[in-house]
């Protein structure tokens, strides 16, 4: 299995149950592992991260106005795309299987999980992981220990508070907060700071 035969596949979202899916997925587990344990283990420049990150993303291009802070993980790291002028901190997890677009101008606050894959909810069918993408607008900001779940998309300018936990699409221009996340309020351009 190619890299883009898997991609193509998972936007169907269709079960990654196949033998050949799996091999495919724990191969790049593997090299996912290699290249974050070298970017984790010792400090580098912001130079040498994104000379890091663009091994571990492949064909997708690392902006050169991005800013992150290691420790990064991931378990893939061939479908992540982000915007200009993205900021991630530290200890931030992307299980990117199912894809995650972060857009411009994002704030990733520490801890902060995506997470694209899902279980089965049956017994019978726990075992098998369904792909979902994660859309990241412009301009949002996530709060620290937060967890964005499948098939997520989160609107521009949203606000996404510390440790919340979203399992729905968030409308842009709002701030959400909570377990699960629920609106707290709107975002007035004309009276806010």
């Amino acid at each position: 299995m190619t890299l883009q035969e898997f991609l193509d596949y998972v936007r169907t979202r269709q079960a990654l149950s196949s033998e050949q899916i799996h091999t495919f997925m724990n191969e790049m587990s593997e090299e996912a592992r290699r290249i974050t344990f070298r970017l984790n283990g010792s400090y580098h420049t912001q130079t040498e991260i994104k000379t890091l990150l663009q091994e571990l993303f492949g064909p997708t291009t690392v902006p050169n106005s991005l800013h992150i802070f290691p420790p990064f993980y991931t378990d893939f790291g061939k479908n992540i795309h982000l915007g200009e002028h993205v900021f991630i901190n530290a200890c931030c997890h992307f299980q990117d299987h199912g894809g995650i677009t972060i857009g411009d101008g994002c704030q990733i606050g520490h801890n902060v999980v995506f997470a694209t894959l899902n279980h089965g909810i049956q017994p019978t069918d726990r075992q098998h992981t369904y792909p979902s993408p994660i859309v990241v607008g412009k301009n949002v900001w996530i709060g620290s220990n937060a967890t964005i779940c499948p098939g997520v998309t989160i609107g521009d300018n949203a606000i996404i508070a510390a440790g919340a936990v979203v399992t729905h699409d968030i409308q842009p221009n709002t701030i959400v907060g909570g377990v699960p996340a629920k609106l707290i309020r709107q975002i007035n351009e004309e009276t806010e700071n």
